[in-house]
């Protein structure tokens, strides 16, 4: 069980095949034991309360004291056996999306297995035959479960050690919710306007960096489990997909990106060599992805002079701020009363101020010297002397322009000539 939100280190394989571990982004692997031959996981599907960020906390459902549940690490070939408790207020399965197994195991409530009653334990048994990034949820009420935040992902690492090997490999699932400022419990029947957007159930400022050592090659695994996509953009490099839950891309098939669409319910894996030191913007490209709870309804006020107005309304709200008649910036440097258990929409500070940021927003931390399986927060970036961009002094330069083109020059003539006979016709 796990009810803390900060991520924990790698969990190195007491036995077994060995592998190199992932990093969970605030989050954990579920341990293992062995029996018979046979890796044996337990996941307990049950109502949890996870912390989106200092000051949100949020009534979901989850596994193991967390949404999403834990990981669950294993090698191709194993034979896998996990056991799942229901300690939910209804019935549930679980289906592991992408593996490769037997139709009886696949998990859909009623098409290849009995619901899973409220107190009874079901167990699935069988052998991880490829290597991939892979995830698991419900397929039972699935609407609901899912947007309560019942999800969790699967690493499948290859037999062989030096395959696709990484130096640090982080994994996290993109999910969403509609939780009204005030409230605790999600909105399950929200289609598309969420107003919570999530990696692993947490929102800027409280997502982890992706703390990484200069030089390392690094992965990262993400999952897509929200109503839409997801154009997620790493500043400062151009990486590589290398892989999706159907398998490893080849070589000969990968192309250099800097943004990857994630299209609903897919998984891919990322790599680059981190070789430019700095603190590295990391999120989605979806504006409003980058923000937390919001009026999608606010009338724009750019250009709108209504300083009469707000002199009547704090009269009687004496709180009332004038915000949003020169943009949207204030709002990243005041601190505005809010109502308890929400988060400010753009929030977040950094080395030179206001972030301006929320939701689905982190850094890649890039640092000389940072240890093997150092993880911890190593602070902002220490600029090197010249390399920050600085406000011009004086006069600027004048701007070069091009010579007006000559307009004495004949102009083509274009004649339309009517054609003539077949009367009648046009």
């Amino acid at each position: 069980m796990q009810d803390r939100p900060d991520m924990q280190p790698p969990l190195a394989p007491p036995n077994g095949r060995p592998y190199n571990p992932v990093v969970t982004l605030n989050g954990w692997t579920l341990p293992w034991r062995i029996s018979n031959g046979w890796k044996e996981f337990h996941l307990v599907a049950e109502p949890v309360r996870r912390q989106l960020a200092p000051g949100m906390t949020a009534h979901l459902w989850g596994y193991n004291g967390q949404s999403p549940g834990p990981t669950i690490e294993c090698v191709e070939g194993d034979k896998v056996r996990i056991f799942v408790t229901n300690k939910l207020p209804e019935h549930t399965t679980i289906h592991w999306h992408g593996i490769l197994l037997p139709n009886g195991m696949d998990g859909v409530g009623g098409l290849t297995q009995p619901q899973i009653p409220v107190g009874k334990t079901f167990v699935y048994e069988f052998e991880m035959k490829k290597s991939g990034t892979f995830m698991y949820h419900p397929h039972a009420d699935e609407m609901v479960q899912m947007a309560m935040g019942m999800h969790g992902f699967i690493v499948v690492h290859p037999k062989n050690l030096g395959f696709m090997r990484v130096d640090r490999d982080f994994v996290f699932l993109i999910n969403a919710f509609d939780i009204d400022p005030g409230s605790y419990t999600p909105k399950v029947n929200t289609m598309t306007d969420f107003n919570l957007w999530c990696w692993n159930t947490r929102v800027f400022p409280g997502i982890d960096p992706l703390v990484v050592r200069k030089g390392d090659r690094v992965r990262v695994r993400m999952g897509n489990l929200t109503m839409t996509n997801h154009p997620i953009h790493l500043h400062g490099y151009e990486f590589e997909v290398t892989g999706t839950d159907g398998g490893w891309v080849p070589k000969s098939a990968r192309w250099p990106e800097v943004t990857v669409d994630m299209a609903i319910g897919q998984m891919r894996a990322i790599e680059f060599t981190a070789n430019e030191a700095g603190d590295w913007a990391f999120h989605c490209h979806k504006s409003h992805h980058t923000m937390n709870p919001m009026g999608h309804n606010v009338p724009t006020m750019i250009g709108v002079d209504h300083r009469g107005v707000a002199e009547k309304i704090i009269r009687l709200v004496p709180d009332y701020m004038v915000m949003g008649e020169r943009g949207m910036a204030d709002m990243g440097e005041m601190e505005m009363p809010i109502p308890d258990n929400t988060l400010p929409m753009m929030t977040g500070a950094g080395p030179f101020g206001p972030l301006e940021m929320g939701g689905m927003f982190t850094v890649v931390k890039v640092r000389e010297g940072q240890a093997r399986n150092d993880y911890k927060d190593p602070g902002w970036y220490p600029h090197p002397a010249g390399t920050i961009a600085y406000e011009l002094k004086g006069e600027s330069p004048p701007a070069a322009r091009k010579k007006p083109v000559s307009t004495t020059a004949t102009e083509p003539v274009l004649r339309v000539k009517k054609p003539v006979g077949n009367a009648g016709r046009h």
